[in-house]
């Protein structure tokens, strides 16, 4: 149980010692565990606008490991996926012994051949969607009709990829580019399952009193199939409205546009080193995301 009434300081680094990551994320540290498996860990960072934030928002790391875990074993078409176990107790040695620590951080999964393609599926119509359709009328490429608004939902949900770039921007590319990268074959399966992903995901949020507008997916071959892979459907992936809220009119996020909003009024030019979040804003970046995990979980927070 996560108590919001004292919030923790937030995390920035999960430290283990003498063991050395193998690569290190924006928000996560990645180990090897064996030729097969990994071990991920997930800070309390916040990244907006490709640029890690000076200020960590508690317990977020839980929020997203624990939320991620749970999409991925309670979806249907989740699978396959990579995702062994949640439980640090039966990580391999030495990472057993730092159990403690990890719990409710650290996911043990299986090592795979990633596809470099960010997997985005929008359902609705907003952001840096919303500003490429007011100036061309289409996202990725795909045309829209004319009319729509910030928030207008889209009917079927589209499939909008970018290129995964290990520095720099994600660049949004057609569907034709993804075949051109990645074959035909690939591409077909990658969209099929990401809006698969998404519409399942989407209902279930929406009983829960939440609109999933738009989200992204990353894939990897493990044992010859396309394996989800990294996250799912968190509020760091994924963009959260409260839905009483959209069906009145209004957006309220419960995802990091919040932060994202702030970033933009404070007058950031998106250059690093990005500000320090006030108090206020930490706080209550925290209770969303930890609003979120309730309500689409069912559990305390």
């Amino acid at each position: 149980m996560m108590n919001t009434a004292h919030a923790p300081l937030g995390i920035s680094e999960i430290e283990l010692p003498g063991i050395e990551p193998w690569r290190r994320g924006k928000v996560r540290a990645v180990y090897e565990a064996g030729p097969d498996t990994l071990v991920m860990v997930a800070s309390d960072r916040l990244s907006a606008y490709d640029c890690v934030l000076p200020t960590p928002i508690p317990d977020k790391g839980r929020v997203l490991s624990t939320l991620s875990a749970w999409w991925m074993t309670t979806l249907e078409s989740a699978r396959p996926h990579h995702l062994v176990s949640t439980d640090p107790a039966t990580f391999p040695a030495p990472f057993d012994r730092f159990a403690e620590r990890l719990q409710g951080r650290g996911q043990l999964v299986r090592r795979a051949d990633r596809v470099d393609i960010e997997c985005v599926v929008r359902g609705y119509l907003t952001g840096s969607g919303l500003k490429e359709y007011r100036r061309d009328r289409t996202v990725c490429g795909i045309p829209l009709p004319a009319g729509l608004e910030d928030g207008s939902k889209l009917e079927p949900a589209i499939f909008t990829p970018a290129t995964k770039e290990e520095h720099g921007h994600d660049e949004n590319v057609t569907y034709e580019e993804v075949v051109n990268r990645v074959g035909a074959d690939t591409a077909n399966q990658l969209r099929g399952r990401s809006i698969a992903l998404y519409e399942e995901a989407r209902r279930r949020a929406w009983g829960r009193g939440l609109v999933l507008a738009d989200t992204k997916f990353e894939f990897g071959w493990v044992d010859g199939r396309l394996t989800l892979i990294d996250e799912a459907l968190s509020p760091d992936s994924s963009r959260y409205w409260d839905r009483a809220e959209y069906e009145a009119g209004r957006l309220l996020s419960f995802d990091k546009q919040f932060v994202r909003d702030w970033l933009d009024a404070s007058g950031w030019n998106h250059d690093p080193p990005a500000p320090a979040l006030p108090a206020d804003v930490v706080q209550r970046t925290r209770e969303r995301y930890l609003e979120a995990m309730e309500r689409l979980m069912g559990k305390a927070k």
